[in-house]
């Protein structure tokens, strides 16, 4: 019988100990055709519907999350990077070039931007000098919305968690996975819709089965959800940084 020489057996047993360390210690395949949901939270291992079901439930019940990228409504692009919690949520948001700052805490919404925003809603512009002083006194205050102006429910969505949440991850159509991927270091089984036509959502294989990526069906945005559960602060602006119109937002 031919002898294996030695430094190749030691070499053969030192590449088998790498493997085993490297599956069992991060979970990643090719090391003999393993397992690719090995050390993962076997989200992927369930059927489409199952995993939509278990990432819409982690989603819900965690405390907080961030929103960031782009959602199209109305043909209308809304650039969002917001924070979002069960009380309220804090951020910005930008459409048609003009950016604006949101803030809720409870049921208080208040809205902060430069005197150009105001100066230019819906479009329009007013040079007179009474609005252009009205706006300046706004400049970076905290407007307060109230709440019986159609403005308070148009931007109050954007800071209410699982009303995004219910929308966002509301896929249509036929559901199926679309493999295993890794996005930002962090393993993922993708879910579709129709093929992709109808949306995706990258779901997390590490630790609890949150959504990480959507693309939304019909070129309607991409969204980045990160931040899952990590506390931020939320509380009302101080008075002297507040204006409150009472009943209805001014409009130029």
């Amino acid at each position: 019988m031919t002898a294996i020489p030695q430094g190749r057996t030691r070499k053969a047993v030192l590449m088998r100990a790498v493997c085993a360390l490297v599956v069992a210690g991060a979970g990643v395949t090719g090391c003999g055709g393993d397992d690719p949901d090995a050390g993962t939270n076997g989200v992927g291992k369930l059927p489409p519907a199952k995993i939509r079901s278990s990432t819409v439930s982690a989603a819900k019940a965690a405390a907080t999350v961030r929103l960031s990228g782009a959602v199209v409504s109305n043909k209308r692009t809304y650039k969002l990077d917001m924070q979002l919690k069960k009380d309220g949520g804090t951020g910005s948001v930008t459409s048609k070039g003009v950016t604006f700052q949101l803030l809720r805490v409870d049921e208080h919404l208040f809205i902060k931007a430069d005197a150009d925003f105001w100066t230019h809603q819906d479009g329009k512009s007013d040079d007179s000098t009474s609005d252009t002083a009205a706006a300046g006194k706004l400049e970076n205050k905290y407007v307060k919305v109230p709440k019986g102006d159609p403005a308070y429910q148009q931007l109050s969505v954007f800071t209410e968690k699982d009303v995004l949440l219910d929308g966002l991850l509301a896929l249509q159509g036929e559901l199926a996975t679309d493999g295993h991927h890794e996005l930002n270091g962090t393993r993922t089984i993708r879910l579709t819709s129709d093929e992709g036509s109808g949306g995706r959502i990258d779901v997390s294989l590490e630790g609890k089965p949150y959504p990480l990526l959507l693309v939304r069906a019909g070129d309607a945005g991409t969204l980045r959800l990160t931040d899952w559960g990590r506390e931020f602060a939320l509380k009302a602006p101080d008075k002297d940084a507040t204006v409150d119109y009472g009943q209805q937002l001014p409009s130029s």
